[in-house]
């Protein structure tokens, strides 16, 4: 957890709780003018507030793509609620005496709003930005999900490694960071409320003004780096979020800055299916990526292992696929088939001697099964059902489980029977044993790097053979090998780019 990652959430909050000001107070002042218009509004507002925070950034992104304007959109739409009730509210309950005055006085209705309403309502109007400010500054950890930085990757990965540093960590700067804004605001929205006091003396009121003044050049200041661009030198990556990923992006990065004058720039962290967006098309913002070919294939493509002709393999017919309607190629096989398997406690090996996935149908009844939502979904042929139907599985108790707790929950004991990856190395943590899939049930997830095919034409200057550069990790790695990398970083903390230099180095690639 660094400070650009601490300046990088405060400046994500400033920048949408700004823009949610400038769009919110507009709206409950409408909402104030017009009672016909505050129904229609007011339940928009609701119905974004009500949208889950993942699903209000996919939509987003499809239109602004990958980074920090799609999360300060919808965090400043997400603290629209608030501030646009709160306008509402407190333009309403400006006492009917004052309003009536104010008429009587020939003013108008604009410069009655500017001079007499809006300074009596406030402090109730501030009472909203300060709840949007707060609920903002823990919102905004989705947006790791998208490309747009912050603390939510400190605490993505910290659960999945069950590393509680980093998940105290990460969550105690976030709530330090509420506390301090909730103090500053609650400062000055207990002065609002002062109408009583005296009027300050001439000093203090030049330091409020510079005070004031300070404040104001520090939130632009916030606003304006988050549309300073980031540094996108030579080959692009976008971070991943497992731990696999970011062990090839780290070796992708030192063979190629090791050869060539060609800086590697890996971004903010970002889930599969959105960084292959921000991978292909005119508009992209990255040159390679790692993933795995099933995945390609079912989430990406939204297609099934139903859909490949008979007679060929899933890689090739992903890699036709992707060089037809996404101008990207595969570039070969590293060696990791990182596809579903089934892994079960030693107590159930113990107890019932199980090896293969076919020796569980006699013993099924008695064992609890787990596994992430996305295995429950009918997106595929491989997924839950089809799985028990194949197998003639009936468990005992089935149960779903978020993907970053799974191996927390059978470490606890809530599982007997879990889906897990076959290369994740808090397999071996959590004491799993991995069954043979003797019926082959499940396709193969082989690793594999994407290029878009216009990459190495453009590097080719810099970097004549990139491309063999490249290729140098395919069939490096085997599963078990891959496996032990991934438990000496999720397990035992040590650093990506370490375990990465030291594998290359072991492998002749890199010197010391």
């Amino acid at each position: 957890m660094s400070a650009v990652m601490i300046l990088d959430h405060i400046s994500i909050v400033v920048a949408s709780l700004l823009c949610a000001i400038l769009a919110g107070v507009p709206l409950g002042v409408i909402c104030y003018f017009y009672p016909s218009a505050r129904r229609v509004i007011l339940r928009v507002v609701d119905l974004i507030q009500t949208t889950p925070a993942l699903a209000l950034l996919g939509i987003i992104m499809v239109f602004l793509g990958a980074g920090k304007p799609t999360v300060i959109t919808g965090l400043a739409l997400y603290s629209l609620l608030p501030i646009v009730r709160n306008t509402c509210l407190g333009l309403d309950q400006v006492p009917d005496y004052l309003v009536e005055a104010a008429k009587g006085m020939g003013m108008t209705r604009l410069y009655r709003l500017a001079h007499v309403e809006m300074p009596m309502a406030a402090p109730i109007i501030f009472t909203g930005i300060r709840i949007a400010a707060v609920n903002a500054v823990g919102t905004a950890v989705f947006a790791a999900f998208v490309g747009g930085g912050g603390l939510g990757g400190v605490i993505n990965t910290g659960i999945r490694q069950d590393d509680m540093n980093a998940i105290l960590g990460g969550t105690g700067v976030l709530m330090l960071m509420a506390l301090v804004l909730d103090t500053l605001m609650g400062i000055v929205e207990r002065r609002m409320n002062s109408r009583t006091a005296a009027a300050p003396a001439y000093r203090f009121r030049v330091v409020r003004r510079l005070g004031a003044a300070a404040a104001a050049v520090c939130v632009l200041g916030l606003c304006a780096w988050n549309f300073i661009p980031q540094d996108a030198d030579g080959l692009v990556l976008y971070q991943g979020e497992f731990s696999e990923v970011q062990l090839v992006n780290s070796m992708i990065q030192q063979l190629v800055e090791d050869r060539y004058d060609l800086t590697v720039t890996i971004k903010d962290q970002m889930t599969s299916k959105n960084n292959f967006d921000e991978l292909v098309g005119d508009g992209h913002s990255c040159d390679l990526m790692y993933n795995w070919d099933g995945t390609i294939l079912t989430t990406i493509m939204s297609l099934d292992t139903a859909d490949i002709p008979e007679g060929q393999t899933l890689y090739d017919f992903v890699n036709e696929r992707l060089q037809d309607k996404y101008d990207v190629r595969l570039m070969g096989k590293i060696g990791v088939n990182n596809t579903y398997a089934i892994g079960v406690t030693q107590d159930v090996v113990d107890r019932y001697g199980v090896a293969a996935i076919s020796d569980l149908q006699p013993v099924a009844g008695e064992l609890r099964f787990g596994a992430e939502q996305d295995f429950f979904t009918d997106a595929g042929s491989m997924k839950f059902g089809p799985f028990v139907n194949f197998y003639d599985l009936d468990f005992k108790e089935v149960r779903h489980v978020d993907i970053m707790l799974k191996y927390k929950a059978i470490e606890q004991g809530a599982y007997d029977v879990m889906v897990v990856y076959a290369t994740d190395g808090l397999n071996k943590r959590a004491g799993l044993t991995i069954l043979e899939d003797d019926r082959h049930f499940f396709p193969d997830y082989y690793g594999t790097i994407l290029a878009r095919n216009d990459v190495f034409e453009r590097f080719r200057e810099q970097a004549p053979d990139l491309e063999d550069t490249l290729s140098l990790l395919n069939g490096l790695f085997t599963d078990e090998l891959m496996s032990g990398l991934t438990y000496e970083v999720d397990v035992e903390g040590r650093p990506v780019d370490e375990v990465a230099h030291e594998f290359l180095v072991g492998q002749g690639l890199l010197e010391k």
